[in-house]
């Protein structure tokens, strides 16, 4: 027949790979079956066509539905962020999520944050009960505090069909914050004594925080000497930072009265090279704190200097300090005398990154022996090329060298928790980073443990109790020292870096700390306790 091969009928195929030629039988075929075959390609071909069309649309579809559904979420964070500023600047009322803060915070953030609740927290909670949620809390008649919205939306979600109404309900939860008439608090006066790395920190944590009814109001700062042209620069270096970024605010230099206006808040710059001789209430300032972040004075003695100057009432050393207490806030600031005792020290940024891992495995587990070694990143202390140094090793290029020296956190920590003393050993190696910090605790504990078991006590102590403004618990297995920048807790547990010993009873534990700006946070909280502007706390 024309068109096809006759049955039996041999054809070669020439091969591309090999010279030989490859003999293939050719089933016997008819044109009836061509023309069926024809017909079943076209067919198959147009239910081809119409799948993949529907798929198309259906794809088209999901990816819409999925975009409307973000895009609604993304309406609802505005909605949020629009009551967390009302609630806060109206009445000094502030929301956080699981401990992380929503002022200044971006849409994309606020969404992150609820997808982090139900990662890390166990605790799936939706956008759009927690912006109705804030919405309601405005209506009410609170007194000034500090309330988990993350975590009222996770109550919110077990029991509202238990309740009448979310007004109901949020009334029930936080009836002892109700109150009538007079709301508001006095703000206590800061003054910053030395504006280096902690002190601008510190500077911008307080403008930031400022608001109706604050807690603490900075109103001035004290150096060795001012002048317009240092001003300036100071203004500057206020405004700008290589490690933490840009100010977020405004800054206008005023030379005629010596001083800053930050946000909207004057801040006087005093030269002062005594702290005994200064006069602070010609500046309208009293009963004041002084927070000393110059490192110079550091025992009872030279830091009660300060309150002889007149306006000051009580005195913070950002630095361990000898003959006053050493606190490590939300583990032993109860321990106070806050009416009698006038001087105290926020310990160091090392003592505050280690203290709340310490201190819940040797509750939970007990410490026999332990030995802490901390990768921190380099300081002002020492040398950016080789020059001489009064302590070994440190007059070493800073920028180029890893540097083994020596940390006080071993013994400070005793004074934290005294269970440990005698316990623990601790170095230091000083590392190329300009921030950021890591602490390596191997520890020899009395029970036996497992990964799964310490991690869960970690876990809990982040999200319960004391220390959930000082521990941060994280699980990204990618995590690495520029992560933790800006982390506000003293303290950012690794949990995927954990170790256990074969025998259970030896453990590593990695926590990465932000030696600057997690420090300066504890600071701050340390300081509105001892000047009692504590507001009433829903966590």
């Amino acid at each position: 027949m024309q068109g096809c091969l006759e049955k039996g009928s041999l054809v070669s195929f020439p091969s591309p790979l090999k010279p030989c030629k490859k003999h293939v039988r050719i089933r016997p075929c008819n044109r009836l079956s061509i023309q069926a075959d024809v017909s079943t390609f076209a067919l198959r071909n147009r239910t081809n066509v119409n799948s993949n069309h529907n798929m198309s649309n259906n794809m088209n579809d999901a990816y819409s539905n999925e975009l409307q559904v973000y895009v609604n979420q993304e309406k609802a964070a505005v909605d949020l962020l629009n009551s967390v500023g009302k609630l806060l600047f109206d009445k000094s009322i502030e929301l956080v999520i699981f401990r992380n803060h929503l002022v200044d915070t971006s849409v994309s953030e606020i969404l992150r944050l609820h997808k982090y609740a139900a990662e890390v927290v166990n605790r799936p909670i939706s956008i759009f009960d927690t912006a109705d949620l804030a919405r309601t809390l405005y209506e009410l008649d609170l007194a000034p505090a500090k309330i988990d919205i993350g975590k009222l939306a996770s109550e919110w979600l077990a029991e509202r069909d238990r309740v009448h109404s979310m007004e109901d309900f949020l009334t029930g939860k936080l009836q002892n914050f109700m109150t009538e008439g007079n709301h508001g608090f006095e703000p206590r006066d800061v003054i910053l004594y030395g504006f280096g790395r902690i002190g601008r920190l510190a500077a911008r944590e307080l403008i930031k925080q400022a608001g109706k009814g604050q807690q603490l109001r900075l109103r001035a700062i004290v150096v060795r000497s001012v002048n317009d042209t240092d001003l300036v620069k100071r203004a500057s270096m206020l405004a700008n930072d290589s490690v933490h970024g840009r100010f977020a605010g405004t800054i206008d230099v005023d030379t005629s009265t010596q001083s800053l206006i930050c946000n909207g808040q004057r801040v006087h710059f005093i030269g002062a090279p005594d702290p005994s001789a200064v006069d602070y209430t010609a500046y309208g300032i009293k009963n004041a704190i002084v927070i000393d972040n110059t490192g110079t004075l550091r025992d009872d003695k030279e830091l009660s200097k300060h309150l002889m100057s007149k306006g000051v009432s009580k005195v913070l050393l950002t630095a361990p300090g000898k003959g006053v207490p050493n606190i490590v806030y939300g583990i032993n600031h109860r321990d106070l005398d806050i009416e009698n005792q006038n001087i105290f020290s926020a310990a160091s940024c090392t003592t505050n990154a280690i203290s709340p891992i310490l201190k819940v495995i040797e509750d939970k587990l007990g410490i026999l022996s332990g030995h802490i070694e901390t990768v921190h990143a380099y300081t002002n202390d020492q040398n950016l090329l080789d020059n001489m140094h009064s302590k070994e090793r440190r007059g070493r290029s800073a920028a180029i060298n890893m540097v083994i020296t020596e940390t006080g956190a071993g013994k400070a920590v005793t004074k934290v928790i005294p269970g440990l003393e005698n316990k623990l050993t601790a170095n230091a190696v000083r590392v190329p980073t300009p921030n950021g910090s890591l602490a390596i605790l191997h520890l020899q504990l009395k029970t036996k443990t497992n990964k799964e078991d310490v991690n869960n006590m970690v876990r809990k102590a982040a999200l319960e109790g004391d220390l959930v403004n000082q521990i941060y618990y994280s699980i990204n297995p990618e995590l690495v020292s520029s992560d933790i920048i800006g982390n506000e807790c003293c303290s950012v547990y690794d949990s995927p870096a954990t170790i256990i010993g074969n025998d259970g009873n030896s453990v590593v534990l990695y926590t990465w700390y932000d030696n600057e700006y997690g420090y300066t946070k504890q600071v701050i909280r340390l300081a509105k306790y001892i000047s009692k502007v504590r507001r009433n706390i829903y966590y």
